[in-house]
């Protein structure tokens, strides 16, 4: 009798939670951060691109993010794709160099960008219960089957739930963290 394999459970609720910490990595702090740019589209060549393959992206400073566009020509589209982006940035272009200053974040837009850390918390919360969900359809079939005993079943159903709460502690860890990084001021 072969058990299902559990590897696929845990690779997917792992995936869930680097794709929270790659979006509350976008999530702009009080400082820079080069991921802050990473959600950028820049219309270049007929279609639509991510920044980071029309220039490089770095920071200076604390409060500043630079751009140097390879392309002169796509430097106005870069320029106009950063301040579309919704992210309430001013860039700034200077040849082929594009200077992204950060404001300030006032108290209320502190508290959105907390509010908007909560909901990506919450799509990965999500995410790791359905494929909880997933993992035990899977057991659950493999008794019906009789590829797996009852015991098995409810030692392995055991391991999966065991998954789940250790990957739902670490992503509200991992919003905590984010959050009071946020309200630092």
């Amino acid at each position: 009798m072969a058990a299902p394999d559990l590897s696929d459970v845990k690779r997917r609720m792992a995936g869930a939670l680097e794709t929270l910490r790659k979006e509350l990595g976008g999530l702009r702090t009080g400082r820079a951060s080069a991921n802050l740019l990473d959600p950028v589209m820049v219309e270049a060549y007929g279609q639509k691109m991510p920044l980071s393959q029309v220039g490089s992206v770095s920071v200076p400073e604390p409060r500043l993010i630079t751009v140097t566009v390879w392309d002169k020509g796509q430097v106005k589209a870069a320029e106009k794709a950063i301040r579309d982006a919704g992210l309430g940035l001013n860039p700034m272009a200077d040849g082929s160099l594009i200077r992204v200053p950060l404001p300030d974040l006032t108290q209320e837009r502190r508290q959105e960008l907390v509010k908007l850390a909560s909901k990506y918390a919450e799509q990965a919360r999500v995410s790791v219960r359905n494929v909880r969900r997933d993992g035990m359809d899977l057991l659950k079939t493999a008794e019906k089957k009789h590829q797996i005993s009852q015991d098995e079943h409810r030692k392995q159903s055991d391991e999966v739930q065991a998954l789940t709460d250790s990957n739902i502690k670490k992503i509200d860890e991992t919003l905590a963290t984010k959050e009071k990084e946020i309200l630092q001021v």
